[in-house]
């Protein structure tokens, strides 16, 4: 009766306080920032610097599959601990503010990363990657907060379509100053750019975006850490009641592997398969995120039109085609395609995710379902990279003592890896097609029977 009358405290003063168009605008805000990050860093820049120069050959892939594994498996631990204290304490911009920074700064210090300096360069990447991703928790939990269940669709879609844009100005930007000046140096400067990128779109979410839900009291002689694990305890205990959505997080984490490979690799498979360079690879990356500006778009409505298991199914499918086209691909032409395919299937396959789980949450347990969330799709991003850059070594490695040169031993060892992403990608699918997405007033009714 008590926790009952908690949530009806809490969704009262959700009420009592409307979202305004400016917090909406911060939100989305704060997505065109960290959107910059992805583009630059993990998709058109540091890795393809990371591993043709930092490290360089099958080794570089590898290496840079483990340092993406390392940041996902540390987000992974985090997430639920960090997302029940965000949800108890109504701290969710807290621990966004914390993250965010400590992205900011490590994005910043990859500057610092010369060729050779391979401690260095895994380092830095790694407290960046696990800021932003971490900082993806808090920011994903204050969806509920800013848009009504049957509104959710359209507003997830519109942030990923206008963090698109994001990403697309500061590789606008960055491929301005790298066909003008060139060399090593501006490549590493663009790590500088994107930090100052990131922490200026995030600063409208911090001064205009109010947090609605309100702090819960402490037990006497309870702190905040025995809170997390005894809410944790009693998430666990009640997630019985939530089959569909544990039922969903398994098929998230399998096709999510495949998701994050795709992306994490998207740069290193254009240079290794096609010699692309480096201005190619942003004007590539340019593409898909304009191409995601549709997706996440598109799939935004079709999820609250249709539905969002419906349209959760199609951009899968569209992605798993992409990519089975890209294993047999041989012309560079044909992989920018292939690629622009690839982003308008995947914001969708990101974005109507994110919406399923703020329809399958509790409002006051928002934060805990995106943390459980983060941890399904953490755990996989872990594995999937990982298992990406064994296959991609281990081939080439095979392939070169069979007699292969290294140049055809690499790029056939990335092909077969590709493989894997189909895999991922195609069993998540299969297992997504047996959930059973919950009505509105199902949600409503759910978070009232807790």
């Amino acid at each position: 009766m008590a926790i009952a009358l908690e949530q009806t405290k809490t969704r009262a003063v959700r009420k009592r306080i409307p979202t305004t168009r400016r917090e909406r605008w911060a939100w989305y805000f704060y997505d065109f920032g960290n959107s910059a990050y992805a583009a630059v860093v993990l998709l058109a820049v540091y890795s393809a610097y990371f591993q043709g120069q930092v490290v360089g050959g099958s080794q570089g892939t590898r290496l840079w599959g483990i340092s993406v594994g390392i940041a996902m498996l540390i987000v992974a631990v985090l997430s639920p601990i960090l997302g029940t204290l965000a949800d108890f304490s109504a701290s969710k911009k807290r621990f966004l503010l914390f993250f965010t920074t400590l992205s900011v700064i490590f994005t910043a210090a990859l500057f610092f990363v010369m060729p050779g300096d391979i401690f260095a360069g895994m380092l830095f990447f790694i407290l960046a990657e696990t800021g932003y991703r971490a900082a993806q928790v808090f920011y994903n939990a204050l969806l509920p907060e800013i848009a009504a269940p049957e509104e959710m669709g359209k507003v997830s879609g519109n942030g990923w379509a206008f963090g698109s844009l994001g990403g697309i100005v500061c590789l606008l930007i960055v491929l301005a100053l790298i066909m003008s000046i060139g060399g090593t140096t501006i490549v590493r400067f663009s790590f500088l750019i994107t930090a100052v990128f990131y922490l200026i779109s995030s600063i409208p979410l911090f001064l205009w975006l109010r947090e609605r839900a309100e702090p819960q009291p402490l037990r006497q002689g309870e702190g905040y850490i025995g809170v997390a694990f005894r809410r944790l305890s009693d998430t666990f205990r009640a997630v019985r009641q939530y089959r569909e959505f544990i039922k969903f997080i398994i098929a998230f984490l399998i096709y999510n592997d495949g998701i994050m490979m795709a992306l994490n690799f998207a740069a290193i498979i254009g240079a290794v398969l096609f010699g692309m360079t480096q201005q190619q690879l942003i004007v590539f990356m340019i593409i898909i995120q304009i191409t995601s500006v549709a997706g996440a778009y598109v799939f935004g409505i079709l999820a609250d039109r249709w539905s969002s298991k419906r349209s959760l199914i199609v951009s899968l499918a569209i992605m798993i085609g992409a990519v089975v086209w890209m294993v047999f691909v041989q012309n560079v032409t044909v992989f920018f395609v292939i690629g622009a395919i690839a982003g308008f299937a995947l914001t969708g396959v990101q974005s109507v995710s994110r919406t399923l789980v703020g329809q399958f949450a509790p409002e006051e347990k928002s934060a805990e379902f995106y943390g459980f969330f983060e941890v399904g799709g953490r755990t996989s991003s872990f594995i999937g990279p990982a298992v990406y850059g064994f296959i991609a070594a281990e081939a080439a490695l095979i392939l070169g003592g069979r007699g292969m040169d290294t140049i055809n031993a690499e790029q056939t060892g990335i092909r077969i890896a590709i493989g894997s992403i189909v895999a991922f990608l195609l069993f998540g699918l299969v297992l997504l097609l047996k959930i059973r997405q919950p009505e509105t007033e199902e949600i409503g009714q759910s978070s009232a029977s807790l």
